[in-house]
């Protein structure tokens, strides 16, 4: 059986933290119920809900009105970002966001895309003052580098995608409505988290219901949210520990791959970034090639923004960004991941970089 250490594609998914599991299972025993009723273990279903918004509230320094849990955290950015539409304008976001919320932009029909630097941070000065909404991600998902989300001009509804820091670092200061998923921090798959902040002008994109939250629809997965709950607040209670070690096992493999394998570009911010992830590109390197290897030595990483069944489409964020986007590999690290992984890791790279490139003829 393959090493849970070995994993390396938290950016995708973490692994459930055993205060989920915990959690989860024994919340099934009193959470099954439908919240909206009166009866018993409707009371019981409503009190673990409520005690599940309270403690994200508590964990994340909001108030417990302005938490809704929705089935991902897709749905939290597409009812996010599209509840604070306002008037015709456009609806303008960085060229780096999440396809989440470039496709609630587009589907709404007034997308303007804001550029980048090399890093693959924007110029929140470019951000329209006639804009319907302005979306800015706290964090790259790709490349870790961290946007100035304080900087964005006041007097615009800014929504904020917080899904690859949640958890990992404070939320920003300023945002409308901001969104989270919990398997990016450790909680159950399914479980999403919309902010919306006391007094913003937020109108539900979508047809409503007739749920306890009027920002959500459909049966709320009680269990889901206690458990993601839980391990919320076990990663913030951990996070200063478990971020110090990440962060300088990542610097470790920004320091080695630039150094030891020919003809790579290490990319996103080397310091304003999350702590847990780095990415790099390897010119002459097909990317899905350059995975497919590495698994097969028990390194599960990323390459590429989106990919099928057979393929790995280029990165739209690397391109936005300016910077090579050949064999690209994204390394996240699990709360659990060592320094002897990484270093097998940074072993095996450099012959593996080689052996495609001799294949090809280079």
């Amino acid at each position: 059986m393959r090493s849970a250490a070995s994993y390396l594609d938290t950016a995708s998914s973490e692994p459930l933290h055993p205060a989920a599991r915990e959690t989860l299972l024994a919340a099934y025993d009193r959470g099954y119920a439908d919240p909206r009723r009166l009866h018993g273990p409707g009371r019981d279903a409503r009190l673990l809900l409520d005690n599940a918004r309270a403690v994200v509230a508590e964990c994340l320094g909001v108030r417990p009105d302005e938490v809704t849990f929705t089935s991902s955290g897709t749905e939290a950015v597409h009812r996010g970002l599209l509840g604070l539409r306002r008037g015709p304008g456009p609806v303008a976001h960085t060229a780096v966001e999440h396809s989440a919320v470039v496709h609630a932009a587009t589907w709404a029909g007034a997308a303007l895309e804001l550029p980048v630097d090399r890093l693959g941070r924007v110029d929140p000065a470019t951000a329209p003052s006639d804009a319907s909404v302005v979306a800015v991600q706290s964090a790259n998902h790709e490349v870790g580098t961290l946007q100035p989300v304080a900087e964005v001009p006041a007097g615009v509804p800014l929504f904020v995608d917080a899904c690859a820091s949640m958890g990992r670092l404070p939320l920003p200061d300023r945002w409308d409505a901001l969104a989270g998923s919990a398997h990016k921090w450790g909680g159950p798959a399914g479980v999403g988290v919309l902010l919306v902040r006391k007094g913003a002008r937020w109108l539900n994109p979508f047809p409503g219901d007739d749920r306890i939250d009027e920002r959500a629809s459909g049966f709320e997965n009680v269990p889901a949210a206690l458990a993601a709950a839980a391990a919320l607040r076990a990663v913030v209670e951990e996070r200063e520990e478990v971020n110090a070690r990440q962060h300088a096992l990542v610097d470790l493999v920004r320091t080695r791959v630039a150094a030891e394998v020919p003809d790579v570009e290490v990319v996103g911010d080397p310091v304003d970034r999350l702590p847990h992830l780095v990415t790099f590109s390897c010119l002459y390197v097909d990317g899905e090639t350059l995975v497919t290897e590495l698994d097969r030595r028990g390194y599960g990483v990323a390459s590429g923004s989106a990919c099928t069944a057979s393929t790995l489409t280029p990165s739209r964020v690397l391109e936005a960004m300016g910077v090579l986007t050949h064999g690209n590999v994204r390394v996240s690290l699990t709360r659990d991941t060592t320094a002897a992984t990484v270093e097998g890791f940074l072993e095996a790279l450099p012959g593996v970089v080689r052996d495609i490139r001799t294949q090809v003829g280079l």
